[in-house]
Formats: structure tokens, sequence, C-alpha cells
């Protein structure tokens, strides 16, 4: 699954880039659980929640049913 979650996270890379930000795949666990890296004017923009859950974590779960969450670590 991990194959699958990084071609859908290099689809969303390109908007995060226009703004100074970017996402990195830090891992995916068994029960579904996508852990992600947001680096650059993502990482400490107040509004990375919103981009981790209503952008990343949407697309995640259109696309690949068995996410179930998306996390973010620093």
């Amino acid at each position: 699954m991990k194959d699958k979650v990084q071609k859908v996270i290099e689809t969303v890379r390109p908007m995060l880039q226009a703004d100074g930000g970017d996402v990195e795949l830090v891992g995916v666990t068994e029960d579904g659980i996508v852990k992600v890296r947001l680096t650059g004017a993502c990482g400490s923009c107040p509004m990375s929640t919103y981009t981790l859950k209503m952008g990343i974590e949407n697309k995640l779960k259109k696309e690949i049913p068995e996410v179930k969450a998306v996390e973010q670590v620093f």
C-alpha cells in the first residue's frame, strides 16, 4: 500500500510546493494510518491541520479506501 500512497502524494505535492511547502511520506501502518511530515512553509503554517485533513487525507481516502487516517509527524 505504501507505493499507492506515494503515488497519490505525488499528485498533491505540486499544490503544496506552489505555496512554498512540501509533504514527505514517513510510513504507512498495517491498520491504514498514513504518517507524513509537512515541510517548508507547510510545517509552520497555521492552516497545516486543514491542509492535512481536508486536502491530503481526503484525497488519499478517496483514492485508497484502505487508508483510515493521515497523521503528521514532526
